[in-house]
């Protein structure tokens, strides 16, 4: 078995140390005055002494060794404890044990302060997640219920007493907690069925993994927005109904009246003719809107694969023949994308752009850029010199046109494109010179 080594105190080093410092003048002392020419009663009466005051020095240095740091001590400890209303006294301001007094009083006004704003923080989210009517639970790594707020109560319909420890899959929330990113989907519980946001995100706390899981009753606002959406498209679609078959009837109509009478008009064929072509027209113009809204409504999910940049530019800008397309090109670089959706998206951007350049005779380029920052974004962009844009409001309204004949589709169809690639597009008026700049950006 080892041996235990053995140690000494703090304050017994010290008082060791001053012994030793004050060993040799006590030798020394003591040697020349029993070796001297001195009364026995003399030697032993300052022998005494010398003992004496040797000894209280010594007590004195070791009392003013332990006092301070069984002070400190006792500081810190009530500092561990969490009581934060002791204070040390301080001396003289260049005295390092004063300086050491000073820190450790600022150290427990600092936690002091701390505490305050954590208690206060702590108070207003408690307050918030009480209120707030979103349910909100929290499992630790062994999917066992740690927090649950007053929404979440209601929706399991039992009190936080009997939930919390309780395992989610007791609790019905465990296929909540398996799948990863916002997400809704039409839940039953005990407090109520409908559509509920999903949301899960992870934390640790004293060091271990949490998750944390939010539900949002979305049924109301979700109803809401699909029967605005309703009356958006039906306002839309009878009005282009409207649009179509108005001259249709009245045209049937006056063919009809014509055709009945008894004495047929010499021009009477003529007249079919034309009434039968605008038929014909609005029925065609009836027939490109609905297949626009069906391409529209049924977009497929994109299927990326490397595209190279500059080749894929250069084909598209070739399909327009109405005028020449500049090209400004960028770094020669390849993107994960779809190239078919892509390719429609920039034939949209195009024509648009041509189509408002006709006008004023202007030019239309294309060109784009890539930014290596965080993150990386890759950025096509088609600027034309036409009249700009005049109502950016209802740019991405599906249904929104302001040229003839069109549908609103395409900038929406666009949108819808840039979306699922996870990117953006934006349409907005040059800041500089005339005309307008459509952006598409992407990430890589």
């Amino acid at each position: 078995m080892p041996r235990r080594r053995f140690q000494l105190r703090h304050d017994q080093r010290v008082a060791m140390l001053a012994l030793a410092a004050a060993a040799p003048g006590l030798l020394i002392s003591l040697l020349l005055l029993w070796m001297g020419d001195f009364a026995p009663r003399t030697q032993w009466t300052l022998t005494i002494l010398i003992l004496v005051v040797s000894l209280g020095c010594l007590g004195a240095l070791r009392s003013r060794v332990i006092m301070p740091l069984q002070t400190l001590a006792n500081l810190l400890e009530a500092l561990r404890e969490g009581d934060f209303s002791f204070r040390a006294r301080s001396g003289r301001s260049d005295d390092p044990l004063t300086e050491v007094t000073r820190e450790v009083n600022t150290l427990a006004d600092t936690l002091r302060t701390q505490r305050l704003d954590a208690v206060e923080a702590t108070a207003l989210l408690t307050k918030v997640m009480a209120e707030i009517d979103v349910a909100v639970f929290a499992f630790d790594a062994r999917a066992g219920l740690q927090l649950v707020n007053r929404a979440g109560e209601r929706l399991l319909g039992k009190p936080a007493e009997e939930l919390l420890q309780r395992d989610a899959a007791e609790l019905g929330l465990e296929g909540c907690l398996e799948e990863e990113g916002p997400r809704i989907r039409a839940l039953s519980f005990p407090g109520g069925t409908a559509r509920w946001e999903i949301r899960t995100s992870t934390f640790r706390q004293h060091g271990l993994p949490h998750h944390l899981l939010v539900l949002s009753d979305v049924s109301k606002p979700l109803r809401e927005e699909e029967r605005q959406a309703w009356q958006r498209l039906i306002r839309v679609i009878g009005h282009e109904l409207n649009n179509s078959l108005a001259p249709i009837k009245s045209i049937a109509a006056s063919l009809a009246s014509l055709l009945g009478r008894d004495a047929l008009p010499t021009d009477w064929r003529d007249d079919s003719r034309r009434g039968l072509q605008v038929i014909s027209t609005r029925a065609e113009a009836l027939n490109r809107f609905m297949s626009g809204y069906a391409r529209l409504a049924k977009l497929p999910p994109p299927k990326l694969a490397p595209l190279h940049v500059r080749p894929f530019v250069e084909r598209v800008v070739s399909l327009e023949t109405r005028m020449r397309i500049d090209v400004h090109a960028g770094p020669d670089c390849w993107i994960r994308a779809d190239g078919d959706q892509l390719e429609q998206l920039l034939i949209n951007l195009i024509r648009n752009a041509v189509d408002a350049t006709s006008a004023t005779r202007g030019r239309v380029w294309v060109g784009w850029a890539r930014h290596d920052g965080r993150p990386r974004i890759f950025e096509l962009w088609v600027d034309d010199e036409g009249p700009g844009i005049a109502n950016p409001a209802n740019l991405f309204v599906p249904l929104f046109s302001t040229k003839p004949g069109g549908t609103g589709i395409g900038l929406v169809l666009c949108q819808q494109i840039a979306e699922a690639h996870g990117g953006l597009i934006s349409l907005e008026n040059r800041p500089s010179g005339r005309g307008a700049r459509a952006t598409l950006k992407l990430p890589t």
